[in-house]
């Protein structure tokens, strides 16, 4: 009688602690599919900002370049006059 009990705690106790793994299995499969959904956002949130960090780079070297430009044209025209006024 008393292995029959014994046994009857047993089984009750194996199938709830097996419940349990399974639920905890489901719940960490569900955490698991929130996680990859949400590193999908943020990796195209990355990808955007990579995208738009390149778009500005490549218009602040425009900037420059005709910053640049713009300085030397402005510095050959003073000493060509400088030149000019020192020819008189």
């Amino acid at each position: 009688m008393k292995a029959t009990k014994l046994a009857i705690i047993l089984v009750s106790a194996g199938l709830t602690v097996g419940c349990a793994s399974k639920g905890d299995l489901e719940k960490t499969q569900q955490d698991v599919a929130a996680l990859k959904t949400e590193l999908s956002s943020v990796k195209s949130t990355a990808d955007e900002a990579l995208s738009a960090a390149q778009a500005a780079d490549s218009k602040a070297t425009q900037a420059l370049n005709t910053a640049n430009r713009t300085a030397k044209e402005v510095d050959d025209k003073l000493n060509a006059g400088f030149k000019k006024h020192m020819l008189k």
